[in-house]
């Protein structure tokens, strides 16, 4: 169901709705890898920068703080999402206990960029698509916007899914709006494929678009690969994401999507958090 659509068809006696937090996130993945010029990355006044301000953590870490995902929840995903601090909510296996979405603070998200050397900002341009996610566009705009009041003066470009993922595949963008879904259900997932050091022959950063590479997160992800122990491959894996995302900020996780289905009164529909509709999950209501 259209998150335009859900508050009236709440109200309608005639229609039941059943809603999952799904297992796909939205992120921005970051262009971290290039040492020297990032193609979108230029001054606060739109002159060439010479080095790639995203390679620092620290940025990383500012722009993840310039956000208000509360804001972007209630208002653009109309209460449809659940803010992110990590690759999974909570309730899945090899999530961290610790790591929570990260609080607007914009004061923070300044004295960070101070720090890193940047007290006057930097210009980017942002890149997403327009028609794969919930909201997608409307979200990218919202983040471009609280990026270029805190300090990083920031433009969008959307553009059809299909040319965005091509694109994106060239490391054409310094900064991209994205999803993923972790059909398997637990965070080895989106770690193998989002934070693991690009390795073609291994399959290991396969949608690493930021070229992200942490030596302790392979090592952490490696082992927990070949953990059979599942108490001790949860723990691993969340000691990959605290260290990933924690410390390192990879990626910049913004939210998870809610998905909501309708159906007539007198059917149930059991919520999934692969967002998959299945016929077989319609029952009789009660």
């Amino acid at each position: 169901v259209p998150t335009a659509d859900i508050a009236q068809l709440s109200k309608d006696k005639r229609v039941a709705l059943s809603s999952a937090v799904s297992n796909r996130i939205i992120y921005l993945h970051i262009d971290s890898n290039r040492e020297k010029s990032s193609p979108f990355v230029t001054t606060a006044d739109g002159k060439p920068l010479e080095a790639n301000p995203l390679r620092d953590p620290r940025v990383r870490h500012a722009i993840s703080k310039m956000i208000d995902r509360d804001v972007i929840v209630a208002r653009i995903m109309e209460g449809q999402g659940v803010p992110a601090g990590q690759l999974l909510p909570e309730q899945f296996f090899g999530t961290s206990k610790t790591l929570k979405p990260d609080k607007y603070d914009p004061a923070a998200a300044k004295k960070l960029l101070a720090d890193a050397g940047y007290p006057n900002g930097f210009g980017l341009t942002l890149h997403a698509p327009n028609n794969r996610y919930i909201n997608d566009a409307a979200v990218a705009q919202a983040v471009a916007q609280f990026m270029s009041r805190n300090g990083i003066p920031t433009k969008l470009e959307t553009m059809p899914s299909n040319v965005f993922f091509s694109r994106g595949s060239k490391l054409e963008f310094s900064i991209m709006l994205v999803g993923w879904g972790a059909e398997t259900g637990e965070t080895s997932s989106p770690l193998r494929a989002l934070l693991a050091t690009f390795d073609q022959k291994q399959g290991l950063g396969t949608a690493n678009r930021g070229r992200f590479s942490d030596a302790g997160v392979d090592a952490l992800l490696a082992q927990a690969l070949t953990t059979i122990d599942d108490t001790k491959r949860g723990i691993m894996l969340a000691r990959a994401s605290e260290k990933a995302i924690g410390e390192m900020m990879g990626l910049v996780p913004l939210h998870y999507e809610v998905s909501t289905w309708a159906t007539r009164q007198g059917l149930t529909y059991k919520a999934r958090a692969d967002q998959n509709t299945y016929a077989f999950d319609v029952r009789p209501g009660k």
